[in-house]
């Protein structure tokens, strides 16, 4: 091997300590609503370095639209986008090229509430109750699943779409019941206005558990190394999170003031445990049960294979 001469090394040298640091590679994630504490993990990402340090530039929008973001990444229009796992079997259905790539939030946050100091106890008081709902479909095959275990069907209440004002339907007793519900803020809504809520979880009455909120992206890109870096910053920062919630709800609620309230406050230690700590981790069962599901619930035609609802980042 010929030896470098010292000069021309130490020019060498010179231009590498002066060259210009490699940008971070920028990913846009498309959230499904204004950022809230369901977000959380993602502002702790940004907030606190861990996207800095697996050398991410993210930059995190909130949509006009909350259905849009998925039709955006679909077409190209942004990176990764927030959704929901019941969300993702219709947009599959519908031939838009996305597929998950991680988890957000692991659980059901969906419910159907109505007020403790109400006539309905049980499901079976729901005989002839007016019930608002805001999304049709998917909704509508909650609460059917959840009112046969009590031998009702829809037939036997009255469904009024409430247009997301569920809270407010329920205290003005425009109806008895309301589908739809997230259950780490209606109900703590509900307190703050000086009401009590009963909540019935979809998951203790027919319905499979399913992840609430996921991460989708291109069914093209799924394998590109970039997403694997974004899910290993989000396990970090949600592991912080889950170490120091009170350290994080400060740096989030520095990067979005407004959320500054009582109901976040409690919405945020309400989430906490329901963050999927690994969130590269995937049941490909939990996803198999659930599209058979929402086959029997007339909702899609047919179950696609798996590998056109889960994508691979390893």
């Amino acid at each position: 091997m010929k030896r470098i001469p010292a000069a021309l090394a130490g020019l060498l040298l010179a231009a590498a300590a002066t060259a210009p640091a490699q940008a971070a590679d920028e990913l846009t994630v498309l959230l499904d609503w204004f950022a809230n504490p369901d977000h959380a993990p993602l502002v702790v990402a940004q907030e606190m370095g861990y996207f800095d340090a697996a050398d991410l530039d993210v930059t995190l929008i909130e949509p006009a639209d909350p259905s849009a973001p998925p039709r955006l990444v679909a077409s190209g229009q942004g990176d990764i986008a927030i959704s929901y796992q019941p969300s993702l079997y219709l947009h599959v259905a519908e031939e838009l090229p996305l597929v998950r790539i991680g988890t957000l939030v692991s659980t059901p946050l969906n419910s159907l509430v109505t007020l403790a100091d109400g006539p309905v106890e049980t499901l079976a008081d729901l005989k002839g109750a007016t019930i608002g709902y805001s999304i049709a479909g998917f909704e509508e095959a909650l609460l059917s699943t959840m009112l046969a275990q009590a031998d009702l069907t829809l037939d036997d209440v009255s469904l009024v779409n409430v247009n997301f004002a569920l809270t407010p339907a329920l205290l003005s007793g425009q109806v008895d019941a309301v589908i739809g519900a997230f259950r780490n803020f209606e109900l703590t809504e509900l307190a703050l206005q000086g009401s009590e809520g009963r909540a019935f979880y979809p998951e203790e009455h027919g319905v499979p558990t399913y992840d609430e909120l996921i991460y989708v992206v291109r069914r093209d890109r799924a394998d590109e190394a970039v997403f694997a870096r974004f899910l290993d910053a989000i396990e970090q920062a949600t592991v912080h999170l889950l170490n120091h919630p009170e350290e994080s709800w400060e740096a989030f609620v520095a990067a979005y003031p407004r959320a500054d309230d009582a109901l976040n406050r409690q919405a945020w230690t309400d989430t906490l445990r329901r963050f999927q700590a690994s969130p590269a981790a995937v049941d490909p069962e939990r996803y198999a049960r659930f599209a058979t599901f929402m086959k029997e619930r007339g909702l899609i035609d047919e179950v696609a294979p798996l590998e056109r609802y889960i994508g691979a980042t390893r």
